[in-house]
């Protein structure tokens, strides 16, 4: 598990354990506080990494969800026409019949 750690977070690390630095520390236990920050740091990146991960997981699945409750509106919609379009035909031969009929009266 040996990561690399990036020269900003070190620069940031040393940064901060200068700002908090007490009187009389060497520099060696600067620096272990340094590499202290820097794991902190690191720590942190990764979880910021898995959350935005899982967030990107679940709002691909929500759209995938809504695409296909999308999808299954759609169809029911389509089926909902197709019994209207047999009311013309019934007009018309109902308009045909009458037609007929009252040649032949």
């Amino acid at each position: 598990m040996n990561q690399k750690v990036s020269s900003e977070t070190q620069t940031q690390a040393l940064a901060v354990a200068k700002s908090v630095k007490k009187a009389g520390q060497t520099k060696e236990q600067t620096k272990l506080i340094a590499k202290g920050i820097e794991k902190g740091i690191s720590e942190y990146k990764k979880q910021q990494k898995i959350k935005s991960r899982d967030r990107d997981k679940l709002k691909k699945q929500r759209a995938k969800a809504k695409n296909l409750n999308n999808i299954e509106d759609e169809k029911h919609e389509e089926k909902a026409p197709s019994q209207y379009n047999k009311l013309p035909w019934i007009l018309l031969i109902i308009s045909w019949l009458g037609f007929i009929g009252s040649y032949f009266k």
